[in-house]
């Protein structure tokens, strides 16, 4: 079955759709405008034809009333002229002209004066080629003057101008769509050499760029953003590589050791505490169990690009009661009344993190406090951080060298996952000098 011309419009490139939308255009613009030219040449012509022999009827009838016509009547610029008598008679004529025939029948004559418009009229009765263009007036004693022109010479304009623009338009629209195509093919070179650098771009030569042309165009907006779409995304590949490799790496850990508590265990049979392996089999198993739910929670906030689960009303203030009620020693020295919108599992999660980060490290007391304009800090005594280092904490899979980053049982994710989801509550998280110790600042929007 044959495809419609919508379909195979459409299957065209667009460099041949727009130099034939172009031409099109062009087209149906030159033939208005031919027309358009045609008949105000002919309109124009006529109308000075038609002043030019009115103005010769006139002279006659000025003559005609004063009684001083000549026979024949003398004209130079080729008009034809009769006058009329009240009878129907002619009297007077130019040279060459019927003295028998009236050009126009008294009904016809009278038509002409009462419109006052010059009329057309055909030549050939009459000996004379082509159409005449008369003017009729009427003089004193019941005399008519008719004058008329032969109007052969503006048909012969018009057709040889109507056959120059016959030849002259589609040669016209034959050079413009040269010029389109030529035009709109050097237009379209900087998206052709884009799309060839996009398909050398392969996951061997990640690091490679778009060519941006120099032209501050459209173009070179599309090639900037792309480039920097493509930088974002090599981040997010070198990222995810390095989590990768960081989690693979942190996985190793417990998984040797619980092989090596296995393969001694089974090696060993007899001389083997079996409920102290048990005990070491299952603290590795836990920290397994931790990191793959640090890893889960990372690629939840991934995958949701930087925003909640869910945006609801939380009272932040009993998310705070709750997550220190499970922590013995810890300290809640100001809770006010404050609602956020987010997710409530998540916003305790942040808290979650914080204190175990806290109590891991803290040598007597660690406080927390919440003020009604939805600032939460959590403060410890421990041995702090270097000013240099507080910013690298929030990196993910970073231990300091320092006794408080060892981090006993934990998996380097937690104060990362604080960040990304304080970040996706629209807030901010930063770390402090308590003096002695630590103090992790959250700030997050209070709901209107």
């Amino acid at each position: 079955m044959a495809e419609s011309p919508l379909v195979w419009w459409r299957r065209q490139g667009l460099r041949f759709r727009l130099t034939a939308a172009a031409a099109a255009v062009l087209a149906l613009a030159l033939a208005l405008s031919a027309s358009v030219l045609l008949s105000v040449l002919d309109r124009t012509l006529m109308q000075t034809v038609g002043d030019s022999t009115r103005a010769q009827a006139q002279a006659v009838r000025v003559a005609a009333d004063a009684g001083t016509l000549t026979n024949p009547i003398t004209t130079h610029d080729g008009t034809i002229v009769q006058v009329i008598d009240a009878s129907g008679r002619i009297t007077h004529v130019t040279y060459g002209t019927d003295r028998l025939v009236p050009l126009l029948s008294a009904a016809a004559r009278e038509k002409v004066l009462a419109t006052g418009e010059a009329t057309l009229l055909d030549g050939r009765p009459y000996a004379i080629s082509g159409f005449l263009l008369a003017v009729v007036l009427r003089a004193d004693r019941g005399q008519t003057v008719v004058a008329a022109r032969p109007i052969g010479e503006i048909q012969t304009s018009l057709a040889t101008a109507g056959r120059v623009l016959l030849v002259g338009t589609p040669a016209l629209i034959v050079l413009l769509a040269v010029a389109s195509w030529l035009m709109i093919g050097r237009t379209l070179r900087p998206i052709t050499l884009l799309r060839r650098g996009a398909a050398e771009i392969t996951h061997t030569a990640r690091s490679r760029r778009l060519p941006v042309p120099q032209s501050r165009d459209e173009v070179h907006s599309l090639a900037t953003t792309l480039n920097d779409m493509l930088a974002r995304l090599e981040e997010a590949e070198q990222r995810q590589r390095a989590l990768v490799s960081d989690a693979a790496h942190e996985l190793r850990s417990p998984l040797a050791s619980i092989r090596l508590q296995l393969e001694v265990a089974l090696g060993h049979p007899d001389g083997q505490d079996w409920r102290e392996t048990a005990e070491g089999v299952l603290e590795d198993t836990l920290r397994l169990s931790r990191l793959a739910e640090d890893l889960l929670a990372l690629a939840r906030l991934d995958e949701r690009g930087g925003v909640p689960a869910r945006r609801e009303p939380v009272d932040l203030d009993e998310v705070v009661r709750r997550t220190v009620d499970r922590y013995a020693g810890v300290r809640l020295s100001a809770c006010e009344p404050v609602v956020v919108r987010g997710d409530a599992l998540d916003l305790g999660r942040v808290l979650t993190n914080l204190l175990d980060n806290a109590v891991r490290h803290t040598t007597s007391k660690v406080e927390v406090a919440l003020t009604a304009d939805g600032l939460l800090t959590v403060s410890d005594d421990g041995p702090g951080i270097p000013e240099d280092d507080r910013e690298r904490v929030f990196n993910r899979f970073t231990r300091l060298d320092s006794g408080r980053s060892r981090d006993e049982g934990g998996t380097g994710l937690g104060l990362a996952i604080v960040r990304e989801t304080v970040r996706a509550h629209g807030g901010t998280v930063t770390l402090e000098d308590a003096g002695p110790g630590l103090r992790a600042v959250v700030r997050l929007p209070v709901a209107g």
